[in-house]
């Protein structure tokens, strides 16, 4: 980059200066055609602002023309500055902040006007219209001064403000300060090039490339858990349609088998332990496809989901659930799997007596409290899962709190 070009003590005897010389002038062909249109439609304004600056009524037809080119900008402003910026990024190797579309044009320059990387390229392209005057300017007078105090022992005659200098050796002091001058101007450059790439990057890339893709990411991230909770409800079909049948049928069959067998054979005893395990293996398979989607969530929505779960709470919990009717299923889930860990984590660390878990909205948010009168202290750093429940809900584009002081209470909410 032509920054870090800068910074090497070495710059004058490297490519840097050339570079920044190219950067310029190819900078000052693009931005030519670019200040000629813009100044163009600039000119009413300025006609404008001048008569009402000197106290006269603006023409009707002036008037006319400024509105003209404040209508033209705004439609022809972005059509012009995206083709720009994507000249500039390619030249500076900026990413792109634009997402990909595969839609017509008509609905490829609606998404565009929408964004906002559009508009900072409007910024960079009136910001580069205004700069071109100047650095043609600039440009223009810094050469003609630096050549003409190169070459001013060889010129019969030339001025320097009321100063009348003749050419020979009494030009020769101005040719040394022409060649000390040069080193300092070649630094000029490098610094007017290294500025405007980084107001490229800043407008053209940037922040705004950043959240497009930040925005990309956490859809993607939305997308897994989608996918995931699609994969966890397929094996719990599987294991509630498939193995929990298949073990219910085990289960009658070693019962039937257990009722003809006379009870002093000796196959009595091990076929009854057998029967046993089978029902109690019923019983761990029931609680395992209840935690991969309890079916009171499924068929009756959150509220009744929480009051099934402070009811097989081992800590009394007092439930306020104001919201009734269906919630999103993402939402849901999500806030009965935090509910769940969070009285799971009170039962074995908190040693609370009670427990108030309450569900609420906020506007369009969807607020879980759990609040317990435990020893408080928790801290996500101790594997208390609560870095687990917090990934959970960002997933899910919500936010977690936490207060737990030490001695407590302890307070967990949830936004969603």
């Amino acid at each position: 980059m032509l920054i870090d070009a800068l910074k090497d003590r070495r710059y004058l005897v490297t490519a840097g200066p050339w570079r920044s010389l190219l950067h310029l002038a190819l900078t000052a062909l693009i931005a030519a055609p670019v200040g000629f249109g813009f100044w163009i439609l600039l000119l009413p304004w300025l006609v404008v602002g001048q008569e009402v600056t000197e106290g006269r009524e603006p023409k009707p037809a002036v008037v006319v023309l400024m509105i003209l080119s404040a209508s033209l900008f705004a439609v022809a402003g972005p059509a012009v500055a995206l083709p720009l910026a994507a000249l500039e990024r390619r030249r500076m190797r900026i990413p792109a902040p634009h997402r990909p579309l595969t839609s017509g044009p008509l609905a490829w320059f609606t998404a565009r006007y929408r964004e906002e990387s559009t508009w900072r390229a409007v910024a960079y392209a009136v910001l580069l219209a205004l700069a071109a005057p100047l650095l043609w300017l600039g440009a223009a007078l810094v050469t003609v001064f630096e050549t003409v105090l190169l070459l001013s022992p060889w010129i019969a005659e030339w001025r320097l403000g009321d100063l009348v200098i003749h050419g020979g050796p009494e030009s020769v002091p101005f040719q040394v300060i022409g060649v000390a001058l040069l080193p300092v101007l070649l630094y000029l450059a490098g610094a007017v090039a290294a500025l405007h790439t980084a107001l490229a990057r800043r407008l053209l890339g940037g922040a705004d490339g950043l959240r497009d893709r930040l925005t990309e990411v956490s859809l993607s991230r939305a997308r897994l858990v989608d996918a995931f909770d699609a994969e966890r409800r397929r094996i719990e079909r599987d294991l509630h349609d498939g193995a929990q049948h298949r073990l219910t049928s085990l289960t009658l069959q070693l019962g039937m088998a257990r009722l003809d067998l006379p009870g002093d054979s000796p196959a009595a005893e091990p076929l009854g332990r057998a029967h046993d395990q089978a029902k109690e293996l019923m019983v761990v398979l029931r609680d395992l496809v209840h935690g991969i989607r309890p079916q009171t969530l499924a068929d009756l929505g959150l509220p009744a989901a929480l009051w099934e779960l402070a009811a097989n709470s081992p800590v009394p919990v007092a439930v306020d659930a104001e919201i009734t009717g269906r919630l999103p299923e993402r939402i849901e889930t999500t806030a009965y799997f935090v509910a769940a860990e969070a009285l799971t984590n009170v039962a074995k660390h908190a040693h609370a007596t009670a427990v108030r878990l309450s569900l609420t909205r906020a506007g369009e948010v969807i607020v879980l409290e759990i609040l317990d009168d435990g020893r408080g202290g928790a801290d996500p750093a101790r594997g208390s899962g609560l870095t687990g429940l917090a990934d959970r809900v960002a997933a899910a584009g919500g936010k977690l709190l936490l207060a737990s002081p030490a001695g407590g209470p302890t307070l967990l909410r949830v936004e969603l």
